[in-house]
């Protein structure tokens, strides 16, 4: 038998703390600790966003299928679209758009992205699972990562190379961010499915923690 939500607690709050633990690991991952302090240098960080264009590829190619579903479809937002700036940011920092036809996934990459892809096929309920561990992720603890980028590598004030952390069309992140929570506390689920959901959730910061951990591995060679 499914337990049942606690009375008092919004669906949002509810992820957000059964999920803390997992959020705190992928954030100080030993990858994502060097990085941000300046320990490893501007190839890792190209490394690292050739990871997240396979990411958002996934999501963003299921968005459009899933408009209209009464679950995921309040959720497509295409002001939060990532992939256009992640392409301007991977020509910036390739020099050129050649990077198209050379970059690969990471295994762990691969397979985050083809889990998003089954949910989008088979269960909207955890593709938005995967949409609020990524966006809402961006719009928040995203910010830090801009700014380090541009301290560490020189990149222009919200310039191309961090474009990918500038929404803007979201004028208000946190008028933004209140109604997306809005949003999950009224997801029309059952306390079984919501369950379901937090559960993707805590699967989603796996999957990314797993692409942290194999992009902390030597670089290839070359690179």
């Amino acid at each position: 038998m499914t337990s049942r939500l606690p009375a008092h607690l919004p669906f949002s709050t509810l992820i957000r703390d059964a999920t803390k633990a997992q959020h705190t690991e992928a954030e100080t991952s030993t990858f994502m600790s060097d990085m941000l302090g300046g320990r490893l240098g501007r190839a890792a960080y190209a490394r690292y966003t050739e990871q997240l264009w396979f990411v958002y590829r996934a999501l963003e190619e299921a968005a459009p299928r899933l408009v209209d579903d009464p679950v995921a479809g309040p959720f497509v937002r295409r002001e939060l679209f990532r992939l256009p700036s992640l392409e301007q940011d991977l020509d910036h920092l390739h020099g050129s758009s050649a990077w198209r036809g050379t970059v690969a996934p990471l295994a762990a990459t691969e397979s985050y992205a083809a889990r998003i892809a089954e949910v989008a096929r088979e269960w909207p309920g955890g593709y938005v699972a995967h949409h609020y561990t990524r966006y809402l992720g961006d719009l928040s603890g995203g910010q830090v990562v801009r700014g380090r980028a541009e301290k560490n590598w020189g990149f222009a004030h919200k310039g191309d190379g961090v474009r990918f952390y500038v929404f803007e069309d979201i004028p208000n992140p946190a008028a933004f961010k209140r109604g997306y929570r809005e949003l999950l506390d009224s997801v029309p689920a059952d306390d079984e499915e919501k369950w379901r959901i937090v559960g993707e959730c805590g699967r989603a910061f796996t999957l990314n923690t797993a692409v942290f951990e194999e992009l902390a591995a030597p670089a290839p060679a070359g690179r």
